[in-house]
């Protein structure tokens, strides 16, 4: 793999590291430093000329700051004469902001990803985004990853005999179906409204949860006001365990500890997609990692193979 060069961002240089290590290539330095009227500059410290570049940035806290250096890591590596460029996107947070349900609002899904090919990304390569529609705000392509296998792999050492997976809204219940599927479980799915992005209401939860073992998913854990609701809602049934899982465990203003505390949650699950504070751990977190899903990705574009044969079909697109 001669011809490709890796670079990372400040957002996660941890999860850059180890797609770089399954790939056997170095991670690529990057120097990023501020003027001192606060403007950002960004350097690539490695040869790009007709290489295959991927820029490795998550869009997380401070997710402005972090979006500005990823877009000046494309300007960079296209002022450099990359051959190509490819954004891998282990988390897009600007996908949340995916539809126009209220007069007069941005769309910051579409935007930020015009942002991104403006400034020379000519692929993208992200890892399960807040909806599918987001897929389509990219005039380049895109490979949509899921990491529903990495998920079902680490659930495969329960006793899944009388397993419910449960979708916090209908939203997400196909992603929950195909999880279930990969488990040999039943689905459910909450009946959910959102007032505010830190206020929803379930009024019910669609599926049979009574006496059984629930794996709550959703796509991100961000503030937890949709999982504790839909917890008040599981207890009126009583299921037997609760464990919860997500790919982007972002666990904003303090919602790993406020779930942790939950007596009854025995679990909570989440991928490296975003770095998790290692002073914010608690006992019932496990990490795990998609880092060799992204490098084989990686590999796959670098050399022009299919990479939607790597995953189910539910969640993935080549």
């Amino acid at each position: 793999m001669r011809d490709i060069a890796v670079f990372s961002g400040s957002a996660h240089p941890e999860l850059a590291e180890e797609v770089c290590a399954h790939l056997g290539v170095p991670l690529s330095p990057v120097r990023v430093s501020r003027f001192a009227n606060d403007c950002l500059e960004v350097q690539l410290r490695a040869n790009c000329r007709e290489r295959d570049v991927f820029l490795v940035q998550s869009l997380v806290k401070p997710v402005q700051e972090h979006l500005v250096e990823l877009l000046l890591m494309c300007d960079a590596a296209r002022g450099a004469s990359a051959g190509r460029i490819t954004v891998v996107l282990p988390h897009y947070s600007y996908a949340r902001s995916d539809k126009k349900d209220a007069p007069r609002i941005s769309l910051g899904g579409r935007l930020v990803a015009d942002l991104l090919v403006a400034a020379g990304a000519g692929r993208v390569l992200a890892m399960t985004l807040h909806s599918p529609q987001v897929h389509g705000f990219f005039p380049v392509p895109v490979d949509h990853l899921h990491a529903l296998r990495e998920l079902a792999a680490h659930f495969r050492q329960y006793d899944l005999s009388r397993t419910t997976v449960v979708s916090p809204d209908l939203g997400n219940a196909k992603e929950a179906a195909a999880f279930a599927r990969l488990l040999g479980a039943r689905v459910a799915a909450g009946a959910k409204q959102r007032f505010a992005d830190d206020r929803v209401s379930i009024s019910a939860v669609i599926g049979d949860v009574a006496g059984r073992d629930v794996i709550v998913l959703d796509d991100e854990i961000a503030g937890g006001s949709t999982v504790l609701e839909l917890l008040d809602r599981l207890r009126e049934q009583g299921p037997r365990t609760v464990r919860l899982a997500c790919t982007h465990g972002l666990f904003a203003a303090g919602a790993l500890g406020r779930l942790s505390e939950q007596p009854d949650v025995l679990e909570i699950v989440c991928t490296n997609t975003v770095p998790v504070p290692a002073d914010g751990h608690t006992e019932k977190l496990r990490v795990l990692s998609v880092a060799p899903a992204l490098a084989e990705a990686v590999r796959r574009i670098h050399n022009g193979e299919s990479v939607s044969a790597l995953f189910d079909a539910p969640a993935a697109a080549d």
